[in-house]
């Protein structure tokens, strides 16, 4: 095959440069022609996606939605093609001091709760989809403290989180929302110590990022780019280095049945509207 699949990723960090022109390099020793394009943001990329200018798309659970969104409003259709191991079943935690005296989210009522950016899934979108189900309403029954680092990058990054965070630990915030695998990292640092804090709330399980096939991509060179995918491996030493960099150990399929949660939440937020059009008040990606 000499056709080229051209793939959009945000470039949520310099290590994105690396990762896939190491990527490119190691589908085209096998014979298929892979090149990148890099976005600041996953609203561009998204749009660029379904406008047939990139043929696959490195999307976060929230540029997903919209690209399903999209796609559904111009009677067309994305998938998603494959995903790492470490994108599935993740939860988000509400959490509070070890010595807090609140027991449940209703104790929340007229607290101060740090999250992440506006456009985080893990740390502010789900979390806060938390307080609603328990009849707090994000933006009158409690003190949103929101830090907003890296807006468009749809939480790719820890640093809202590791703000909310530190607002915690520092007595500027009652309770933060956050990842579990940031509940973790956070722990192994010192932001909050090992004992410091405890889960006063946790989300269902959910999927995270996945590679998304737009409707210009020609359907069998994708299936190939997937199997080539799927056959990476960890044992391959030109492979393993690249994977640590992207976190993984194994490709696997792609699903979107563990978005519904977040599909939920963008519509009652309408972080989105059902055409795709942004609607969050505030948003600035």
């Amino acid at each position: 095959m000499t056709d080229t699949l051209l793939l959009g990723a945000v470039a949520y960090d310099p290590k994105v440069v690396t990762i896939w022109a190491g990527f490119r390099s190691w589908f085209r020793d096998r014979g298929l022609d892979l090149d990148f394009v890099l976005y600041s943001q996953y609203e561009r990329q998204v749009e660029d996606l379904l406008a047939g200018r990139i043929d696959l798309a490195w999307n976060s659970p929230l540029a997903w939605l919209r690209a399903e969104r999209l796609a559904r409003a111009q009677g067309t259709t994305v998938r998603a093609v494959a995903m790492r191991d470490t994108d599935r079943d993740l939860t988000s935690v509400i959490v509070v001091r070890a010595d807090s005296e609140h027991r449940t989210l209703t104790d929340l009522r007229g607290r101060t709760v740090a999250a992440g950016a506006i456009d985080s899934p893990q740390a502010t979108l789900l979390p806060l989809a938390l307080l609603r189900a328990a009849g707090l309403d994000p933006d009158s029954d409690i003190d949103l403290l929101r830090f907003d680092v890296g807006v468009g990058l749809h939480g790719d990054h820890v640093g809202g989180e590791r703000d909310a965070a530190q607002a915690l630990r520092a007595g500027r915030a009652e309770a933060a929302c956050l990842i579990d695998a940031s509940l973790l990292l956070f722990g192994q640092e010192g932001t909050l110590p090992a004992g410091s804090v405890r889960v006063l709330a946790e989300t269902e399980p959910y999927d995270h990022c996945n590679l998304t096939a737009g409707p210009a991509a020609d359907p069998a060179l994708v299936d190939h780019f997937g199997k080539l995918l799927l056959s990476m491996s960890y044992a391959d030493d030109t492979a393993r280095p690249l994977l640590d960099l992207e976190g993984l150990k194994k490709w696997l399929p792609g699903r979107t049945d563990r978005y519904a949660a977040l599909d939920r939440t963008v519509t009652e937020t309408n972080f989105y509207d059902p055409q795709g059009a942004l609607g969050a008040a505030g948003y600035r990606p």
